[in-house]
């Protein structure tokens, strides 16, 4: 029988349900702030202003580790809320959560609100569906990562703006003649594991793990100390040497630096949108992912970060046909475009992205639709459809630990991915025996 990761979980169906009221509560845990916290306030205001059965109640629980541990933790004490807020790389922790979790598809169902699942993209969808099709969790914000570009900053340094950035060959002489330039910062990264490592690989169409990332079985290992990684993460580690990529942390603390205009590249989520067209007192552009010319099948495709939403177990039919109007609402093609429009994040459903195009948005704002194009130009491959690792959070922590040893110059590239893969492995396996 199939063990669960959050504890005992089958005791869900003997959690005492929110008591009703008059207006249905359902409570919906987030990990965002600034400027996404206050777009998703503003969502769920205009949800609980649209009608008067439910009220959802918005909750900023930390990042996103600390909003999933916050879920586990309230779920072991029978304080689940109605919608948690996880990102991908919790997601197969989740599918591992039988009994604390309820699909989405039997959400909608059972709420008999709106739900069409073939109008959602197929990029974003895959990523959160079983082998079957049907979906676990909504989709809420899927970004993939983009190049972004301060213009002002290229400029300042003597290098046209309009250069070639689409391989990092390019990349690394842009580099050269910006270090030459006088520019402090040339690269910065956000999300280093995320970009570096996983959508590198997807976008070379080389594995980063055995059993189609994981899609395919538990029994997987980590193949991220092949080739392709060593070798950009070698380039990488010579210009952090050199200090032409400027080391900020594991998260997104560069996106400061980027925002402020202290560094002329930066590599980030497309959902930078929200914060630097909102802070940004610089021109800037955003550009594709570079890619290593001549090395695998580049450019495949880049893969989705982000989170979706996931409905817990423990509550009420009253509750769960509010978490299921709530879901319906977020997937609206008018509110999907704004959001879209707003963060950066991709479009979850097709008529939110024609409805963007055909209201000029690309047009007027370019490079916000190079998200949509590099997630859906090419067919996903087995290597480049997403991870589905099981303890994933505590594994990008050890290999953020190894990068950083790269970047400070105490290991080479090769000994710090088989550090990560011997280390990750291990963590692997303990899943894999959990689960069986």
């Amino acid at each position: 029988m199939k063990k669960s990761l959050i504890g005992a979980l089958a005791v869900s169906t003997m959690l005492t349900p929110v008591a009703a009221m008059a207006e249905t509560e359902v409570q919906f845990w987030h990990a965002f702030t600034g400027r996404l916290g206050e777009l998703v306030k503003a969502q769920v205001a205009d949800f609980n202003a649209s009608q008067s059965d439910y009220t959802v109640v918005e909750s900023h629980k930390g990042n996103y580790s600390e909003t999933l541990n916050a879920g586990i933790a309230a779920f072991r004490a029978g304080e689940q809320p109605q919608i948690l807020m996880v990102f991908e790389v919790g997601t197969a922790t989740m599918m591992a959560a039988s009994g604390a979790v309820r699909p989405m598809h039997e959400v909608m169902a059972q709420s008999g609100a709106t739900f069409e699942p073939d109008s959602y993209i197929g990029a974003v969808k895959g990523y959160y569906t079983t082998t079957d099709g049907d979906m676990l969790s909504l989709p809420f914000n899927a970004s993939t990562p983009v190049l972004w570009v301060n213009r002002d900053a290229m400029t300042a340094a003597g290098v046209d703006p309009d250069t070639d950035l689409s391989t990092w060959q390019n990349v690394g002489a842009t580099l050269d003649a910006l270090k030459a330039g006088g520019e402090e910062c040339p690269l910065v990264t956000a999300w280093q594991s995320w970009i570096h490592l996983e959508n590198l690989s997807a976008y070379h169409d080389v594995p980063f793990a055995s059993q189609d990332n994981g899609f395919a079985g538990l029994d997987t290992e980590l193949m991220l100390n092949g080739e392709a990684q060593v070798a950009h993460l070698t380039a990488m580690g010579q210009w952090a040497q050199d200090g032409k990529f400027i080391y900020t942390g594991r998260r997104n603390e560069g996106g400061a630096n980027f925002r402020a205009g202290e560094c002329a590249l930066f590599t980030e989520s497309s959902a930078g949108y929200a914060g630097i067209s909102s802070e940004a007192e610089f021109e800037f552009d955003v550009r594709p992912l570079p890619y290593w010319e001549g090395v695998g099948n580049a450019p495949q495709n880049t893969i989705i970060g982000g989170a979706s939403l996931w409905v817990m177990e423990g509550h009420d039919d009253a509750e769960y046909k509010g978490a299921g109007e709530f879901l319906s609402y977020l997937s609206s093609s008018d509110v999907q475009a704004a959001w879209h429009q707003n963060t950066g994040y991709l479009p979850i459903t097709i008529e939110a992205g024609d409805a963007t195009r055909a209201a000029g948005f690309y047009d007027e704002n370019p490079g916000t639709d190079i998200a949509v194009i590099q997630m859906t130009a090419k067919q996903p491959t087995a290597n480049s459809k997403g991870l589905r690792l099981g303890s994933f959070d505590q594994i990008r922590g050890i290999i953020d630990e190894e990068l950083e040893g790269i970047w400070s110059g105490d290991k080479t590239a090769q000994e710090a991915m088989d550090s990560a893969k011997e280390r990750g492995d291990a963590l692997l396996r303990r899943f894999e025996a959990a689960n069986r």
